[in-house]
């Protein structure tokens, strides 16, 4: 289910969420993972951090708290740039 949407970034809940709410943010165009950006992606790579905020806003994480995540290289399941947008629960630090 699409929760944001724009014309560069979309997100979505989660098929096998990891906490009560649980939420995919992704640019549209194709990144692989992070370490392949290059400085000319800052622009969307920053938008993608504010697209997560927003969503962290709409689904009332920002009293409870919640975490980003984002995987890159060898602990990818989905080899396409994404932020985990994490809340509904208590998180443990460090974590992993």
């Amino acid at each position: 289910m699409i929760v944001y949407e724009n014309d560069e970034i979309v997100a979505f809940r989660d098929i096998a969420p990891k906490a009560p709410v649980h939420i995919i943010v992704m640019p549209r165009k194709h990144y692989t993972v992070l370490h392949e950006c290059e400085s000319s992606d800052d622009g969307i790579l920053g938008r993608l951090l504010l697209a997560a905020s927003e969503v962290a806003k709409k689904e009332k994480l920002t009293e409870t708290g919640y975490r980003i995540v984002l995987n890159g290289g060898a602990s990818q399941a989905i080899f396409h740039l994404h932020l985990h947008l994490l809340g509904g629960r208590e998180f443990q630090w460090p974590p992993g």
